[in-house]
């Protein structure tokens, strides 16, 4: 058997980012840039007002206390959106909206608060700093400066920056299509009704919905037969796409006959992987598409998603880190393995007294989908070792936001 490692390090040296597209900016959000964005604007675009307030000399408020105010004639108001056409000369100021153009003359703003208003005039309680509440222009982003880099993620706050340099498509890595074959005779559609001896097919919906979350296009193929041609139709469709993902028919049984076909139609390794649930897998290239055929089991199947099949779809989406991020966390009761491999055990992870505590979800059989639902983490347990007792440190991997660690489990 070959490690964890040794897979994902084949299966991600075949895969690249892909090319770019231009998209509006409300489609980019999650998306890595394909090019540099330069400023053609400068943010601020203008000095403008931190505050509401007065915009003030510092030379006029010199000494200024509550005690002692300095009193400045009031020449009007500047409001937001529109320069004030006053200049504030020595002993004036000019009522001030937050965001509005500092008027000439003026080299700070006093908050409202800080001052005892009248009709025409004004006190000033303060001294004020050089620039004090003032935002400069291109404090933020100066005129020509490069803003984002080609391979930066593009986040909300990001996409924010982009409007506000007036930047309406962007540059970016298009998503991948990824296309998703079952296969096995006695799997049916979720609507059809059963028959004796079909199971409804779990992993296709939980697959597609994984991709979806990740950025990527799911293109579902449905379900193959046990049959040699509708295997060999359906794996010659897929191969049309960026990746294709095939589950079952990878083992050693009788009817696994993907094996058989993948083998025909392209350059295919199988790999028993050193882990648990999700052995065998398969991997390599049907023409230019890459191939990876995971277990039938629906938590193998998810498992191996999480661990080869995410890592690869977000490289073909050009992002720097592909795995999931890893935490060390306590264990609130005893694990026990009852094999050498090593095993990914379904787990809730949250945070209790101040640090963070895993528990399993309940069985950990390669059919019991209910204990992934139940999850947000796998704890990853070395091969070797068989006990382990609770408040062992061990390796959680996340599968969830931040804030689904932040409470206990709802069951317990």
């Amino acid at each position: 058997m070959i490690s964890v490692e040794e897979a994902l390090t084949t299966i991600l040296a075949r895969f690249h980012p892909l090319e770019a597209e231009r998209v509006p900016l409300r489609e980019a959000w999650g998306r890595v840039l394909a090019a540099d964005v330069v400023a053609r604007e400068a943010i601020p675009p203008f000095d403008n007002s931190a505050m509401d307030g007065y915009a003030v000399r510092l030379a006029d408020c010199i000494g200024a206390t509550e005690a002692n105010p300095v009193v400045l004639r009031v020449l009007g108001e500047a409001p937001a959106g529109k320069a004030s056409g006053f200049d504030v000369v020595p002993g004036t100021a000019v009522r001030i909206m937050t965001g509005a153009p500092i008027p000439a003359g003026a080299d700070a703003v006093v908050m409202r608060e800080e001052t005892r208003e009248a009709p025409d005039r004004v006190e000033i309680l303060v001294e004020p700093e050089p620039a004090e509440h003032i935002r400069r222009l291109g404090e933020d982003v100066p005129r020509g400066s490069t803003v984002f880099e080609a391979g930066e993620l593009l986040n909300p706050a990001a996409l924010g920056v982009l409007a506000s340099i007036g930047v309406a498509e962007v540059d970016v890595i298009r998503r991948p299509r990824v296309a998703l074959l079952a296969t096995g005779d006695e799997l049916v559609p979720v609507e059809a009704p059963l028959a004796p001896g079909q199971i409804h097919d779990s992993t296709g919906p939980a697959l597609e919905a994984l991709l979806t979350r990740l950025g990527a296009v799911p293109v579902p193929l449905g379900t193959a037969r046990d049959e040699i041609e509708d295997l060999r139709a359906k794996i010659a469709e897929g191969a049309r796409h960026d990746l294709l993902i095939t589950t079952g028919g990878v083992s050693v049984g009788d009817h696994d006959l993907v094996k058989v076909v993948l083998g025909e139609l392209g350059e295919m390794a199988f790999w028993k992987v050193n882990m648990q649930p999700g052995k065998p897998l398969a991997f390599g290239a049907v023409g230019d598409t890459p191939v990876l055929g995971l277990p039938g089991n629906p938590v193998s199947s998810l498992v191996a998603f999480e661990l080869f099949v995410r890592p690869a779809v977000r490289r073909m989406q050009g992002h720097a880190r592909v795995q999931r991020p890893r935490l060390t966390v306590r264990l609130s009761h005893l694990l026990e393995k009852r094999m050498e491999r090593r095993q990914f055990v379904r787990a809730w992870v949250h945070v209790e007294d101040g640090a963070y505590q895993a528990c399993s979800t309940g069985p950990q059989g390669s059919h019991v989908l209910t204990s992934v639902a139940r999850g947000n983490a796998l704890l990853d347990l070395p091969p070797g070792a068989h006990r382990f007792e609770a408040g062992t440190l061990v390796q959680a991997i996340l599968l969830e936001e931040g804030e689904a660690y932040a409470g206990r489990h709802p069951d317990r």
